[in-house]
Order: structure tokens, then sequence, then C-alpha cells
């Protein structure tokens, strides 16, 4: 059977601000999941993948709140935490939606650890930020006590900030091929998994930092022969020059020009379209036949080349 890995936004999850409680995001993923089972109903064998930036930090906040009663939770149980928790509810929906169409396929969630490296340069200039804002004397007392490296952002207040390095290796691979291999549909990589670093010993160990869903989705889609990377996202398809006069919706782009363009700059947002860019680059130099952008309620029709943005080597 053909396999697509699909790369999910954590942000899909929360429509808007209105919008955030648990049952809300139970909602939003069941919209997804419908049309991932027909996927799964044309033949697809489907992994799946998620963010969790807005899921972790509410857990982050959930922490700071009650930390003069209970203990504060590390970074990486949090992307544990999420991985469960958002694998609950996407595998849920999947089991109801097979159960409805008459589908006999099973779902099981992995809670993934992504090996990085603790060389990796990203560590030396830590900028992803995370939880919540907070004033200067506070920061700056974490910083001091427990080692936080610690940001202002943009006149809002001061922030914590943790390294995204690269994922190197994903640790609970094997068992994810013989579950796809076995047609399980597979939900793994949450968050773009859970960063660890093995160390001295050669035992592995968790470390603060958030890996880039879109990358390790990538290296997910390489290491298990996936036909198609899919990523969902909020747009429905890709723009040249978003947000500018000169924007231009593409149906197709080649490797060589979306590398062209990520060279250049300019063309897509660093906080949103570059990074999926980037990923569906390492997918396709990897040997990936080919990459497909677009927005959750329009995959059906971005499978079938009605819409959407295919990349293609």
């Amino acid at each position: 059977m053909p396999k697509v890995v699909i790369a999910i936004g954590g942000n899909s999850l929360i429509p808007d601000a209105d919008h955030t409680t648990v049952q809300d995001q139970y909602m939003a993923a069941a919209e997804t999941d419908d049309h991932i089972a027909s996927l799964v109903e044309q033949g697809w064998d489907v992994a799946i993948s998620h963010g969790n930036g807005p899921q972790v930090g509410f857990i982050l906040r959930r922490s700071e709140l009650a930390s003069s009663e209970l203990h504060e939770i590390p970074l990486d149980y949090c992307g544990a935490d999420t991985q469960g928790a958002i694998g609950y509810m996407l595998q849920q929906n999947l089991v109801n939606d097979f159960r409805q169409r008459g589908i006999k396929k099973h779902v099981a969630t992995v809670v993934t650890q992504v090996e990085v490296d603790v060389n990796d340069p990203a560590f030396s200039s830590p900028s992803k930020p995370i939880g919540s804002f907070m004033e200067e004397e506070e920061a700056t007392r974490r910083r001091d006590n427990e080692g936080w490296d610690i940001k202002e952002d943009a006149g809002r207040g001061w922030r914590r900030v943790v390294a995204s390095p690269a994922p190197k290796r994903i640790v609970e691979l094997e068992v994810i091929r013989q579950l796809l291999d076995a047609g399980v549909v597979t939900i793994a990589v949450g968050g773009g998994g859970i960063p660890v670093i093995a160390n001295e010993s050669g035992d592995l160990e968790g470390i603060a930092a958030v890996i880039d869903k879109d990358l390790a989705s990538a290296l997910l889609a390489s290491q298990v022969d996936a036909d198609l990377l899919l990523i969902s996202t909020a747009v429905e398809q890709v723009a040249l020059n978003f947000g500018t006069p000169e924007q231009r919706w593409v149906d197709k782009f080649t490797l060589a020009e979306v590398k062209q363009y990520l060279e250049e700059g300019g063309h897509f947002a660093e906080g949103s379209m570059a990074p999926k860019m980037r990923a569906v680059v390492q997918f396709l130099e990897a040997g990936g036949k080919e990459a497909l952008i677009t927005n959750p309620q329009n995959i059906e029709r971005a499978m079938a080349g009605e819409t959407g943005t295919r990349i293609v080597r």
C-alpha cells in the first residue's frame, strides 16, 4: 500500500482564542481525523505526527500557577504528556470513524523520543520562547537559581527560551515501522518528539529543548519510506510573497525552485511556512517522492490534485 506521513499543526487543534478547552481540541481533532479516515479508506497506510506548542504552553502555565502547592513539570515531561493526550484524541476519533465506515484498521500512539546532538549549535543560542511572560526580576531569579536562558520579548515581558536542535534519530523507529508494516495507523513523533541526548555512558536522558515538528516529521517520512509527506496547516495552498501586494498562490513547486526561494529569502514567512518548506527539502533530498501542503478540510481535494501545493523532485 502507498504510505503517507501526515503532519498536523498543533495550532490546528485550537480554532481560535474562544475555543481552547480540551473538548474544543477534541472536536477539532475529530474534524481532521474524518479527512484522514478517507485516505485510509482509499488504501493509504498512514502515520500521523502533530504539533503541541499551545498544549505544552497550557501545561507550563498550570504548573507555574500551582508551584506553591506542587512540583513544576520539566519541559521533556510536558512533551510526553501532550503526546499521550493528543494521541488519545486522534486515535479515539479515528477508531470511531473506522467503526462507522466499516474499516478494519487499528490505531496506536507511540510516545516517541527523538535524539539530538548535545553539541548542536542551537544549544549555544537558545531562541525558542516557552512558558509565560515574566517580570524582569522573576526572569532573572529563574536564570540565576534554575539555569534558565531568558529573553525580553518585543516589549511584552521576559520569557524563558530553549534550544531548537535538529532531530538526529527517532529512538522508537523500529516499533513504528513494525506497526505501519502491520497496517496499523500510527501516531508518532508528536511535537517533534521528546528531545533526548545520549550521556557519557550512552544512556538516554531528556533535555529542555523543542524540536521542530515538521523537520521531525520529514525525518520520520524518510525513515519509514513514505511515498508522500503531507503537511496539514492553516492555509489551503502555499503563497509566494505571502501578505504582500505581490502574493501569489502556487499549485506546484520543484525541489530546485523551493531551494532557490529559501536561499533568496522573503518568499516564505520565517514563523510559519519557511520551516515547512525546509522540512519538504529535507524529505525530498533524502529520497522522498513528493510532498503536499494544504489545510485539514481540503486534504481529500488536495490528494486528488484539485487544490493544495505539491512539491516534487
